[in-house]
């Protein structure tokens, strides 16, 4: 009869030591926020959400541990079970978490680590599980991908400067990331040999593992060309862009009685609530239990741009049920031509709809949305991403949005209030309509579609994110995101999206 094996105990140790002082910080550049968080929050949401990760320890810089408490208090990570100071060096700062990862361990007992860079935000579940994975056959993995650049080695001639003295072969090249992951007592034991070295010295553990344990085979695992490390300027931009790019997906509800039971109650106010997306919204926020105003030109006489009656339309609300849980803004215009030959009406009315309107409506909801700890959802378009010819007025616009979300996502945190944006695909509504005509039946989202992904977004955690909904196929209908894979694609086929 086979004996079950317990299966070793997987910690995730997030290396979080760095200074920022190359991107030219003040603090530590793993608490510079991007899309909206901390880069540490990001790197550790993704530890979170890993079902192959037991626990998390951070070793952070020194002076900074309160801040990552917070940090840590705030999102609800209940994974993290040590938050510690690192050292003065990398190889202090391991020994540091080799010696806490001990603690607890029964004599004899072994276990699982993965290391990471607090500043590889961009860290995929799919390289986290194939690590964790490896370790059930090796002692020692690390996370590479193919370099794509040319590699030279240099020999400095005095005064000359550099000279190239060798081009290895780039086919066996590889550029390394993080995690690297150990069995516990493989890398205790490195490093326990490197202590007698005394000119040790290490950037990172598998080459203590290389150096020190030669007959140790470390792994090689496939990393991500996206699952790049903060640390020049110019990496903060692209890691901001890449989030910003990236799809979020909106966690599902269970069953129709979920959204009943989280619906029943609230109070949903709609503006631009008349069509379209935001009449769906309405509709089905309405069948399960929800108490809706749906707002709009048409149907109420309420003009988006008019802060005066976007004050009363709330104060309505509120005052007959008492509360305002979720506020949602669908309303838009597009105006479709030259620039230079648009005249004066046509822009006040395009940047009072599409711009001013969502500002003075999440300003006004402000209050009620902090009693309730509500959510404020806005509408981008496909085309945010990327400006194009006789779409100047409602691409920037659009773009406005992704960073009034983000910015009001921050700027209201603390007071329980989340702000996130639906990126709907091309999708059939009469606005659209309007401006194209008719289109080939499937290739377009459903208003629908979009509406229920809205609802799950409204009923999520989520704050500050912008929520693509897409489709696989012609007849896929909505497909939720896949991450930072399909936002790379996405980049280059977003061309008509309204």
């Amino acid at each position: 009869m086979s004996q079950h094996i317990a299966k070793p105990r997987t910690t995730a140790v997030i290396l979080a030591g760095g200074t920022g002082q190359r991107v030219g910080l003040s603090i530590p550049k793993q608490l510079l926020k991007i899309a909206g968080k901390a880069v540490i929050e990001h790197t550790l949401t993704t530890f979170e959400n890993a079902d192959s990760i037991d626990d998390i320890i951070v070793l952070m810089a020194q002076g900074y541990v309160p801040d990552v408490e917070k940090i840590v208090a705030k999102a609800g990570f209940k994974k993290v079970s040590k938050i510690i100071e690192g050292g003065s060096t990398r190889n202090e700062t391991t020994e540091r978490a080799i010696a806490a990862l001990g603690e607890g361990l029964a004599e004899g007992e072994d276990a699982n680590v993965l290391f990471h860079d607090a500043v590889r935000p961009l860290l995929s579940q799919r390289v986290i599980d194939d690590c964790v994975a490896a370790l059930d056959r090796y002692q020692a993995v690390d996370v590479a991908i193919p370099s794509a650049d040319t590699i030279i080695v240099t020999r400095t001639h005095g005064e000359d400067g550099e000279f190239i003295t060798e081009i290895p072969d780039r086919s066996r090249l590889r550029r390394g990331q993080t995690p690297q992951a150990f069995k516990l007592s493989t890398i205790k034991r490195a490093y326990e040999v490197a202590a007698g070295d005394p000119n040790f010295q290490a950037t990172d553990d598998c080459s203590v593992v290389l150096k020190y344990l030669p007959d140790v085979p470390i792994h090689v695992v496939a990393g991500d060309e996206y699952n790049m490390k903060v640390t020049q300027p110019v990496d903060v931009f692209i890691a901001d862009k890449l989030f910003q790019l990236a799809s979020t997906a909106a966690p599902e509800q269970v069953s129709e009685e979920a959204y009943r039971e989280l619906l029943t109650g609230k109070t949903v106010v709609v503006f631009g609530g008349s069509y379209g997306i935001g009449k769906d919204i309405a509709e089905l926020a309405e069948s399960y239990g929800a108490k809706v105003y749906a707002l709009g030109r048409s149907t109420t006489g309420t003009h988006v741009e008019n802060p005066e009656e976007v004050d009363d339309a709330l104060s309505k609300a509120y005052a007959e049920t008492g509360r305002i849980d979720y506020v949602v803004n669908t309303a838009g215009v597009l105006r479709i031509g030259k620039l230079a030959e648009t005249d004066n009406a046509t822009i006040e009315e395009a940047l009072k709809v599409n711009y001013l309107a969502p500002v003075q409506i999440a300003r006004s909801s402000y209050k009620y949305l902090s009693e309730t700890k509500g959510q404020l959802l806005l509408y981008t378009s496909s085309s945010y991403t990327r400006g194009r010819a006789e779409y100047s007025l409602y691409s920037s616009t659009k773009a406005a949005m992704v960073n009034l979300t983000q910015a009001l996502s921050d700027e209201w945190a603390g007071d329980g209030v989340r702000v996130n944006c639906i990126n709907p695909e091309r999708t059939a509504t009469p606005m659209r309509t309007k401006a194209f005509g008719q289109e080939p039946s499937g290739s377009l989202l459903s208003s629908e579609a979009v509406a229920r992904t809205s609802l799950d977004v409204l009923l999520s955690e989520l704050t500050g994110h912008v929520i693509d909904v897409r489709q696989q196929d012609p007849t896929a209908g909505a497909a939720r995101a896949s991450g930072f894979e399909q936002a790379l694609a996405s980049v280059l086929d977003r061309q008509d999206g309204v």
